[in-house]
């Protein structure tokens, strides 16, 4: 298996409409930005590509994946695209990996794209609940707010999780939002603002939940000989894990914890594991990771995380999932201003999917390009000369990217390669 790196990235200002954009000139867009960045890769260097875009209902396009490589010149290459829900970035990245990995491509692109505009609101969360057992959740009126209002309501039960709690992520992160350009709904919040926003369905408030945004994210990536050849700050990939679960909630069997490397038995002796308020498939994920890796203790060793927080919820139980914390102590880890900028380890530093937006095929890869600015030291580069969410000496990070109620999870670790 060989060494895969990043060298180059570009994304789109997400938003809530581009009107005047379809999905191949965003594509085009985000791809220009990373080619800007290693003006030494030709076209014709370019292996193939893997495109990734969660649903065909929003373009009203089958087989757009394939008019993505035909309008970017790279035809007659090999291409494939990948769906997987939410996750459907992070996948697109680990396909592109492994074509590097494998030694069938030297570079790599990976594209992702979400033009969900085309939709009302109300159409659009019909088509995300599709993602859900059609046969079985989707007739009781299964949107996915209300699966992970469920899931949460049981995470408070359990271990005293408050709406307060799920308020500061949204604080937090929206906050961040405020110095990068190519978020779509940065804010200076309160908790109170939060705590007071439109309920959608109890607890999850309207500043609890994502957006839906049209937008694109592009990831090149490389062998080592190629690697170093186009960029003196390459970012390695060292390591990579995906996790399932059955779609069904009610499908998912009690099983003791997956352990992490620092972890004890005794520790989860009496927890009821996964239940409806962890997700089994983060943890088999980030354990794949961390092994890859070389990681003991994710708290001590990673700077900085990215992940998929498509509700103030589903952050806090990633924490747990990750093992930033112990399962049951994900509300005091955002309590506590660990997952804060200046906090032990930043959670979400570009915002997240709360306030840059959630083009979902363009999702997980949105996460890899901010990561990978961030380890190289150019945020102010890219953020107009704006440093103030560059990380001081970051060396190795996170990406996490989360489809369905945790059906596809993936976990990329990605660390300075110079």
């Amino acid at each position: 298996m060989k060494p895969v790196y990043m060298v180059a990235g570009g994304i789109t200002k997400f938003s809530k409409a581009s009107p005047k954009k379809d999905f191949r000139y965003m594509v085009k867009e985000a791809f220009d930005a990373a080619m800007a960045d290693v003006p030494n890769l030709t076209l014709d260097q370019i292996d193939g590509s893997i495109t990734s875009y969660f649903s065909d209902h929003f373009t009203r396009q089958l087989m757009a994946g394939i008019m993505v490589h035909d309008y970017l010149g790279l035809t007659p290459k090999p291409s494939k695209r990948i769906e997987s829900g939410g996750a459907t970035g992070g996948m697109c990245l680990q396909s592109a990996w492994e074509a590097i990995a494998s030694g069938r491509m030297d570079v790599c692109l990976a594209v992702g794209f979400e033009t969900m505009s085309h939709v009302n609101t109300w159409k659009g969360n019909e088509f995300i609940a599709l993602a859900s057992d059609t046969n079985f959740d989707y007739p009781v009126g299964g949107f996915y707010t209300g699966y992970y209002a469920m899931m949460v309501k049981r995470h408070m039960h359990e271990f005293g999780t408050t709406v307060e709690q799920l308020a500061a992520v949204s604080v937090k992160n929206h906050k961040n939002a405020l110095h990068n350009p190519y978020a779509q709904f940065p804010a200076e919040l309160t908790i109170a603002d939060v705590l007071n926003s439109e309920m959608v369905a109890d607890p999850l408030k309207r500043l609890d939940i994502c957006v839906m945004s049209d937008g694109a994210a592009s990831a090149i990536l490389c062998s080592e000989e190629m690697a170093f050849k186009l960029t003196d700050k390459p970012i390695l990939l060292s390591g990579v894990g995906t996790g399932t679960d059955a779609m069904r909630l009610s499908d998912r069997p009690s099983r003791e914890v997956i352990l992490l490397p620092h972890e004890n038995p005794e520790d989860y002796k009496d927890l009821k594991y996964p239940g409806v308020h962890s997700f089994r498939g983060g943890r088999a994920a980030a354990k794949q990771a961390y092994k890859m890796a070389n990681i003991q203790n994710p708290l001590e060793e990673l700077d900085f995380v990215e992940l998929h927080d498509a509700f103030t919820s589903s952050e806090i139980q990633t924490y747990e999932d990750l093992g930033l914390c112990k399962y049951g102590d994900g509300g005091k880890f955002i309590e506590s201003g660990a997952a804060n900028l200046d906090g032990k380890v930043p959670v979400n530093p570009s915002g997240g999917l709360l306030a840059c937006g959630h083009p979902v095929g363009a999702t997980g890869l949105m996460q890899a390009v901010f990561s990978f600015w961030q380890l190289q030291g150019s945020i102010a580069q890219h953020f107009g000369g704006d440093d103030t969410l560059q990380l001081k000496n970051a060396k190795r990070g996170l990406i996490h990217s989360h489809a369905g109620t945790g059906t596809y999870i993936t976990a990329t670790v990605m660390e300075r390669g110079f």
